[in-house]
């Protein structure tokens, strides 16, 4: 149990680490950078989709025979569609800050602050309940979810959750907010992440048959994010080239980790 615990606290981990940049950095990021990071964490949010989460689905639907693809595939769309929904009704990042670069009077810089952390927010529940999902198969004994896998999906999000803090930290503090409160609301971007996890984890523990579906729902709603977040960020404006290699070298890291922790 204290193995899963851990597990959970790792990807919020990540999340706080990023946004502590608030206190070594001068002003916000460049653009240069935010794009690599970006990049990277779209990398290792899809390598994660299919190492740790659709191909173990898919192998433990094996006794369906020809069949095997189907709970991965329905899984998968429930993830698409639920995060679809989440998306009507919080506006994500990027949408975000359009409306509060166009804003004007008093209201505005509340009114971004409140989105941006949202935005993240939203970002981090699939993945709080991609690990959660994980570490319940492991407690259940399931043969194809091993602890080293259960781990390299922890890193590898916790990894990608690095500059989704600073990217909540930094703009804040470049708007006017003092170091310490920017940073706090990026920590909290993150708290969502071991809470979902830990009600996913109870969950599928007790719907072991259903693993299959939970695994895929979690890589659906973590490449909706990919899709429609972080792959329109790391390739907008001149230099995109930046945020394709960044993805490429996260896709490999976690694609390696997994071999190797798996």
């Amino acid at each position: 149990m204290k193995e899963v615990l851990w597990g959970l606290m790792i990807p919020f981990a990540g999340t706080a680490a990023g946004a502590a940049c608030v206190f070594f950095l001068k002003k916000d990021l460049r653009e240069g950078l935010q794009r690599a990071l970006t990049g990277f964490a779209a990398g290792v949010m899809v390598a994660a989709s299919i190492w740790s989460l659709i191909l173990p689905a898919m192998e433990q639907s094996a006794g369906m025979g020809r069949w095997a693809f189907l709970p991965a595939f329905e899984g998968f769309w429930l993830g698409i569609l639920f995060l679809l929904l989440l998306d009507n009704v919080i506006p994500h990042l990027h949408r975000s800050i359009d409306r509060g670069d166009q804003a004007e009077g008093p209201r505005t810089s509340l009114n971004r602050t409140v989105m941006m952390v949202l935005a993240v927010t939203l970002h981090n529940i699939p993945e709080g309940m991609a690990v959660g999902v994980v570490y319940a198969g492991l407690l259940s004994g399931n043969g194809s979810i091993t602890s080293g896998g259960a781990l390299a999906l922890a890193l590898g999000i916790a990894i990608q959750n690095f500059p989704e803090g600073a990217i909540i930290s930094m703009p804040l503090f470049a708007e006017g907010k003092s170091r310490r409160r920017s940073f706090l609301l990026g920590v909290m971007s993150g708290a969502v992440e071991p809470l979902f996890g830990g009600l996913t984890a109870l969950t599928a523990s007790l719907v072991v048959p259903a693993m299959p579906w939970f695994l895929s729902f979690a890589a659906g709603a973590m490449l909706f994010v990919v899709v429609e977040e972080l792959i329109p960020e790391m390739s907008s404006g001149e230099h995109s080239n930046i945020g394709v290699l960044f993805f490429a070298v996260g896709f490999s890291l976690m694609m390696a980790l997994d071999a190797a922790l798996g």
